[in-house]
């Protein structure tokens, strides 16, 4: 058992997304620092997770089909199956069962939506029939690619298979004048489980509002398989294209103060909805934006010079709105427990304002896990990009050589021309020409 910011973690926990993302941040804790005190034991609790799902021959005991979400924790298999492989292959294969079985069942069984282009998308659930939600695109999307990347790389119609999943969900709830994304669309809104969809208008089928962690998910997706994905595949400027403009519309959202992010993307906390509640400052979107502009630096998808200060303002917001420490370590506040659309029987889902702001099950928590992972995930990949980045950034301009450092900030300009240098014992001249 782990105590994360306060709260505890049991490897125990049943298969679902949310102990699976804490679980897959730990490894990726356990990656980036292999030799730290506590790295064996927190993988030690990793693995239980995952032989408490799949026996020794590799088959799950009790596995929940027709979900995105239960396809999201597959990704500690893949660390699980490496770290494993180099000790004991006979131990590994299972992990290598479990992960083929996730692959297959979503390639070639999963439901998808037949739409009248002859492209299909995964559907979010069976009990959300004909809906894409952004949140898929991390549960589904990013297994898929860490997949392909891990067993079968040269896989190029897999690998379009993928795109084709980002492709269609941007199409429909991409708001180019807002430069965010709706969280779900329905291909069919007349259907009584997309009853919070918009019947007609430039945005059919479109829920009405821009919630913060479906874009966080969608973002992280979107720098996530841009990292698994070979970058001569024909279909990887596309997604490069999709993340360039998610990364606008974070960088366009972000509160100017704080740093960070709100719960509803548009709306500061002057914004109070019909029923009389206030936007607020979410914690598991903010996390899951400075990952994603971090990534991306990483991954040279960004340009440091003009994203640096955004992301370190806000990663330095994370840490001033949201952590708070404790006498065992630190407390993450501000997070949404939970949020969705529809179906049928749960109207109160509806998707206005009203609902993401204090809906049934959108209550604002501490130390929850999909806080915790995202904030790990944030926290692992400022440290990463930060011992990795060229502690130097040049733009070359018409006039000048400017230097920066990793955070953008100037450190100081040269002319262009040509330099001779003289020196004369510790000191030297330059002479432009």
């Amino acid at each position: 058992m782990v105590r994360s910011h306060g709260k505890e973690w049991s490897a125990d926990k049943a298969w679902d997304y949310v102990s699976g993302l804490v679980a897959k941040t730990i490894l990726m804790y356990c990656n980036q620092y292999p030799d730290d005190e506590l790295s064996s034991q927190a993988y030690g609790w990793c693995k239980v997770y995952a032989d408490n799902a799949i026996g020794s021959d590799g088959n799950f005991y009790n596995f929940k089909k027709g979900s995105l979400d239960n396809i999201a924790s597959g990704k500690v298999l893949f660390d699980l199956y490496a770290r494993e492989s180099a000790v004991d292959p006979s131990v590994a294969d299972r992990y290598r069962v479990a992960a083929d079985y996730l692959y297959n069942y979503l390639r070639y069984e999963y439901k998808r939506i037949k739409l009248d282009e002859g492209k299909d998308g995964f559907i979010h659930k069976d009990s959300y029939p004909d809906q894409m939600w952004l949140d898929g695109l991390y549960m589904g999307a990013a297994f898929y690619a860490e997949y392909l990347a891990t067993f079968a790389p040269d896989d190029y119609d897999a690998w379009s298979d993928i795109a084709l999943q980002f492709t269609t969900i941007h199409t429909h709830t991409y708001d180019a004048e807002k430069s965010l994304n709706y969280h779900g669309w329905s291909a069919k809104p007349s259907d009584t489980n997309s009853f919070w969809a918009n019947a007609d208008g430039p945005f059919k089928g479109c829920s009405k509002e821009f919630w913060g962690r479906g874009m966080g998910w969608y973002a992280a997706a979107l720098v996530d398989v841009l990292d698994f994905m070979p970058r001569e595949h024909p279909d990887y400027a596309a997604i490069a294209e999709i993340f360039g403009q998610v990364v606008e519309g974070i960088c366009r959202w972000q509160d100017s103060q704080s740093g960070v992010w709100y719960q509803l993307l548009q709306y500061d906390d002057s914004f109070v909805s019909a029923k009389g509640h206030r936007n607020y400052l979410e914690a598991s979107a903010s996390c899951m934006f400075t990952y994603a502009l971090l990534k991306g630096m990483r991954l040279g998808l960004l340009d440091p010079a003009k994203f640096s200060l955004v992301a370190k303002k806000a990663y330095d917001g994370l840490l001033a709105t949201f952590i708070t420490e404790n006498a065992s370590g630190v407390d993450i506040h501000n997070i949404c427990r939970s949020a969705g659309l529809g179906p049928s029987n749960k109207r109160e889902r509806n998707g206005t304002a009203d609902y993401y702001l204090d809906g049934s099950d959108v209550n604002i928590v501490s130390n929850e896990g999909k806080g915790i992972g995202s904030f790990i995930m944030a926290s692992l990949e400022y440290e990463k990009y930060a011992a990795s980045a060229v502690h130097t950034t040049v733009a070359d301009t018409a006039s000048e050589v400017m230097i920066f450092d990793i955070y953008g900030r100037r450190l100081y300009s040269e002319p262009k021309g040509l330099y001779i240098e003289v020196r004369d014992g510790s000191s030297k001249k330059k002479f432009n020409k």
